[in-house]
């Protein structure tokens, strides 16, 4: 099986690329507003919590969150050049999906008390009698492995990796970018979860991936498969902090 070539930068639709100095119309708001949307759920839920909401009624919360990013996704689906074009290549799939395996199993195992930054409030689906509420299971893993990996991607690895080498982040080629470019995004990458060594791992192999392949898409696929097994994993081990 031969690999697939890399993929050519994508070209930026006249609407897009000439959008104007409004805001809310420049590529870089389409990729930063669905994760700000993300972590200021994130941030609510955190107050809420010290207000005294009770977990049973927090986790409530993350429907809605994937609901709000998801919708704000879609609000800006025109603006994702770098997701249209040729789908990938059998040899570039069976890539992704293997980098997202191996993150999954180094993502579990990367948890001493050294490798974690304060303590994951977890969610955990269990109602009052040990019953688990398949409904909210169901919406968490399909947000963590459908919505997430797209709304994460377009942000760290299409906006903020190729940002730092220009603000016109659309014209760099992702096999292009500089060494300086992937160590600050990787590092942030992983200092935003709590496990930030497995995070800065999984960082590593996303970025790896895509600069290889030149499609988001193939990053998107590793992320996905990490987050939709790491979801399994979770459920059949009853390890709730780790979602």
């Amino acid at each position: 099986m031969t690999a697939q070539a890399p993929l050519p930068p994508p070209s930026e639709p006249p609407e897009v690329a000439t959008a104007g100095t409004s805001f809310l119309q420049r590529p870089s708001t389409a990729r930063i507003l669905p994760f700000a949307v993300y972590m200021a759920f994130i941030a609510v839920a955190d107050l809420l919590e010290r207000l005294g909401w009770s977990a049973e009624a927090l986790r409530w919360l993350y429907p809605i969150k994937t609901a709000a990013v998801l919708a704000v996704l879609l609000a800006y689906r025109r603006y994702y050049v770098e997701l249209v074009g040729r789908p990938l290549g059998w040899s570039s799939s069976l890539s992704a999906i293997a980098t997202g395996v191996v993150v999954l199993v180094l993502w579990i195992n990367l948890d001493a008390s050294w490798m974690q930054v304060g303590a994951a409030a977890g969610f955990d689906p269990t109602m009052p009698g040990g019953r688990i509420d398949w409904f909210l299971v169901a919406i968490r893993i399909a947000g963590a492995a459908l919505v997430v990996p797209v709304m994460e991607e377009l942000f760290w690895r299409s906006f903020l990796l190729r940002w730092f080498e220009q603000p016109a982040f659309l014209k760099v080629y992702p096999a292009a970018v500089g060494l300086k470019s992937v160590v600050v995004t990787v590092i942030l990458f992983g200092v935003e979860h709590n496990l930030w060594l497995a995070g800065i791992v999984a960082g590593v192999a996303y970025t790896a991936i895509y600069m290889r392949s030149g499609s988001l898409w193939a990053a998107i696929l590793a992320h996905a498969v990490t987050n939709g097994l790491l979801g399994a994993w979770v459920v059949a081990t009853g390890s709730w902090t780790y979602w």
